[in-house]
């Protein structure tokens, strides 16, 4: 209960009536959420989050300061501003609340960081006067909890030393002045029970406990300067995502009560075991492959019941990976009484096909909650709203399949909107499906990412592909940037290569051209190997030949062909109904040609007598001939490779390096050894070498492999040798709190081109989600926001920014409201061939493919 007549302005303005401080308004009535209540709930949850990486009181304290600011008498008033204005669209968590009737704005976020960080200090003073090395320990956690205190709302900002204070965000926020903060109105303010539990917590031999977790984290031996800074900084993000996650779940349950009974749920993993067995003993055994694919399946449950830590599933394409790896990942979640599962893809496609076979293996309509989340669309906007916060996604579910693109936005992306979901990560089985696709300026902070996650958070991690990158044998030059710490035992399948030899469905064929071929040779040779074959996949690398190649093969195909196209232009629904009617012509040996781009070749369950491969890395080459005589139907079938006489690949760099690797291969292994293990092991040599300056996501001037861990570019040489001096006099370890965390989140992508989503309106169910979420506008309710935005996912089209910004300029896109950053796409601008279109669909010449 908050104190006695504990109102929070001064008497003489007496304008809250309630006599208590409010954290957020109630819509419905006058049962306003008590700062107290808000304070305490989101404690406890940061709390139970934080034990994931091994410190609660971490967790618990700063969930009970992180909004200390709101018990200002400028913030109070702001509340009944709102109230009186019965105002829906309110922000209340803006780092700086703007209010035009109150003439400024009312930070709320850095009193408490302010208020924890003084007092802790006093501590370290008083504690730490004899050890030297707990002592600097001491002051990183410090700065670690203020960092996640007064970034709740902005995202983390930068830190740097105290040498270079003036460039220093947390200089900045730490010596921001009362008039602003309202520290000392706030500790005045404070409900008694709030300042009687924060003051038993630190001192409760708290500095001591953090001192010591920041010290073991850094001080260990077999790492490199890098990769020890790198996991404070993860450490920090770790923290801070878990107070982001339970800040925001507070605030949606105030909204909608009947939420809460259906989070933080723990599964029960002996149904999931006994539901896959189940289906893996029903399956038959037709033929050698189904034998092979169920002793892969096998060996992936007797290796369930190892420890946690780092494991690859290397299996030739059509080995039914997907079925092994949830076998292994129900019963290793079983053994050691994992969180959840997660499927870490990169198509959507797959994501589909995916969900679809674990859903069937899993859930019942008797089920009290579905097993399975798919969470794959970038339709939450990047500027987020205070209706957008409430609705976001953070992977609360047993289950949950989502893309490398979100996976890595989560952990390196800007603002609060991906980190929220990063705590959920730990305590799990990472899968990652086709690992091989990694964006290659990823692969450092990926590989030290995921060895925090494993050796700090109770995570185990899974590389799954036909194709396996050598992310834990990196050039020489980028092993002390962070390589992942894969131990060759820790492969899933024995003896590799005889299972390739085993699982040998397909002749390769080098059909590379010095000029190259053209559309008239490559559509003459499409329509050749379709008639011979009975049905062709073609697989390109632009959207613009496959456009032109579709088009071609419509004029000189007979009519009675089934001709498809597919892209990403197309939405996930139009692309799964496509699929569907080519799996079924397929199966019942219909004349088909599908020409696709490379979204088709990574995963996706479908089976051509014959394949046309435009030149690509060897990965992918791989990759699609695993589209080719999957099920063994043939004795051998044809994959081709040719090479376009006119590519544009300016754009497509990883593409072009991949092919000059793979030029190199085509010279030195003749065609039946081309998609051997000792083949694709070379080449990713090749690629890696050529590409090693890449791996640490460089900058202008930097990389945020430096900016994330030791960041000595953006300290001065002058300052960074003056630091190292300091600890050198002092005969202390330098554990040091240097990154840029804010900066180089706005920096890095996960893609050379951020993509954003719209919603098309691909058919009456699209239309009908778009007309409500329109008519949210007028009234809003976030858990039907939340539940319209996953439904829409399948609806939805990542556009490039040359393209969204084309839609726009002519008018074919429009918001779903004023205030919310999320487009739909007008009627006449999607085509049933192509998908999304630059110009109304009347006019099929300017369709983008």
């Amino acid at each position: 209960m908050p104190k006695e007549n504990s109102k929070v302005i001064d008497n003489s303005k007496s304008l809250n009536k309630y006599c208590f401080a409010i954290a957020h308004p109630s819509k419905l009535d006058n049962n306003h959420q008590r700062l107290s209540c808000h304070l305490n709930n989101v404690s406890r949850l940061t709390a139970r989050f934080s034990t994931k990486c091994g410190n609660s009181s971490a967790g618990e304290i700063i969930g009970l300061l992180h909004d200390f600011g709101k018990y200002s008498s400028a913030f109070q008033q702001y509340m009944q501003l709102i109230i009186s204005e019965n105002n829906n669209n309110y922000n209340p968590d803006k780092d700086e609340v703007d209010s035009k009737s109150l003439k400024g704005k009312i930070d709320h976020s850095t009193a408490g960081a302010q208020w924890l960080t003084g007092q802790l200090g006093k501590i370290r003073h008083e504690e730490f006067k004899h050890d030297k090395k707990l002592s600097e320990a001491a002051l990183v956690s410090i700065k670690i909890l203020f960092l996640c205190i007064a970034s709740h709302h902005s995202g983390l900002i930068d830190n740097l030393p105290e040498l270079n204070a003036s460039s220093s965000d947390f200089h900045k926020r730490i010596q921001k002045g009362d008039a602003e903060t309202h520290l000392t109105e706030c500790t005045k303010n404070i409900d008694d029970e709030v300042l009687l539990l924060a003051n038993q917590i630190i001192h409760d031999n708290f500095l001591t406990q953090q001192a010591e977790y920041i010290y073991q984290l850094w001080n260990q031996h077999n790492l490199s300067d890098i990769e020890r800074d790198f996991y404070i900084g993860m450490y920090t993000k770790f923290l801070f995502s878990c107070l982001i996650d339970a800040d925001r779940i507070d605030s949606a349950d105030f909204d909608i009560p009947e939420n809460k009974q259906y989070r933080h749920q723990q599964p029960d993993w002996s149904i999931a075991c006994e539901r896959v067995e189940s289906f893996i003993s029903s399956l038959k055994i037709r033929n050698n492959i189904d034998t092979i694919r169920a002793k892969i399946s096998d060996n992936c449950l007797n290796r369930s019941t190892d420890s946690r830590g780092i494991y690859s599933l290397t299996v030739p394409t059509g080995g039914g990976k997907t079925y092994a790896s949830l076998r292994f990942a129900v019963n290793h979640a079983k053994t050691h009484q994992l969180d959840r599962i997660f499927y870490i893809i990169p198509y959507t496609s797959i994501i589909e096909q995916n969900a679809d076979a674990i859903r069937k293996i899993l859930e019942r309509d008797s089920d009290a909650a579905p097993w399975i989340l798919e969470h794959h669309s970038n339709l939450e906007p990047e500027i987020q709203t205070w209706r957008s916060k409430l609705a976001s996604e953070n992977w609360d579910a047993p289950i949950v399949l989502t893309t490398m693109v979100q996976f890595l936005e989560s952990l390196f992306g800007s603002g609060t909107r991906g980190v929220r979901r990063l705590h959920q990560l730990a305590n799990s089985v990472l899968i990652f499906d086709e690992i091989q696709t990694l964006p290659i300026r990823c692969v450092n902070l990926f590989n030290n990412a995921i060895n925090y996650l494993t050796r700090h958070c109770g995570a185990t991690a899974v590389m799954c592909t036909a194709t396996q990158p050598l992310l834990h044998h990196l050039p020489e030059e980028k092993i002390s940037f962070g390589q992942l710490a894969l131990d060759d035992e820790n492969e899933l399948t024995p003896n590799i290569q005889a299972l390739y030899q085993e699982l040998e469905r397909v002749n390769l064929k080098n059909c590379v051209k010095d000029k190259g071929w053209n559309v008239q040779e490559l559509s003459v040779l499409i329509k050749q190997k379709t008639i011979e074959k009975t049905n062709c996949l073609v697989i390109v690398n632009t959207k613009k030949w496959a456009k032109n190649l579709f088009q071609e093969a419509k004029k000189i195909l007979p009519n009675n062909y089934g001709i498809y196209h597919l892209s990403t232009s197309q939405c996930p629904a139009h692309r799964k109904k496509l699929l569907d009617e080519i799996r079924a012509r397929l199966d019942n040996n219909l004349p088909t040609l599908c020409v696709s781009t490379q979204l088709i070749e990574a995963g996706v369950d479908i089976d051509f007598n014959c394949v046309i491969r435009f030149k690509a890395g060897l990965d992918s080459i791989a990759q699609a001939a695993g589209r080719c005589n999957r099920n063994g139907r043939l004795d051998k079938a044809e994959v081709l490779i040719v090479n376009p006489d006119n590519e544009n690949l300016n754009m497509l760099q990883d593409i072009k390096s991949g092919i000059a690797a793979t030029e190199r291969i085509l010279n030195e292994f003749p065609e039946n050894k081309l998609l051997s293990p000792e083949a694709m092991t070379q080449y990713f040599a090749y690629y890696f070498y050529d590409r090693h300056n890449l791996m640490h996501y460089p900058t202008k001037e930097n990389s945020l492999i430096s900016m994330l861990s030791s960041n000595k570019f953006n300290i001065s040489a002058l300052n960074h040798a003056q630091i190292q001096q300091k600890f050198i006099a002092k005969n202390i370890l330098p554990i040091q709190l240097n990154q840029s965390f804010m900066t180089a989140s706005k920096i890095f992508k996960a893609i050379d081109a951020p993509t954003q989503a719209i919603i098309v309106p691909y058919n009456e169910e699209a239309k009908s989600i778009i007309e409500d979420l329109l008519a949210l506008d007028k009234k809003f309710d976030s858990q039907e926001y939340r539940q319209l935005l996953k439904q829409s996912q399948k609806y939805s089209v990542n556009l490039f920014p040359n393209v969204w910004q084309s839609l726009f300029n002519n008018q074919a896109i429009y918001p779903i409201s004023d205030d919310e950053a999320v487009y739909c796409l007008h009627n006449e601008y999607y085509s049933q061939d192509f998908g999304v279109s630059a110009e109304r669909c009347g006019d099929q010449e300017f369709y983008i493919a």
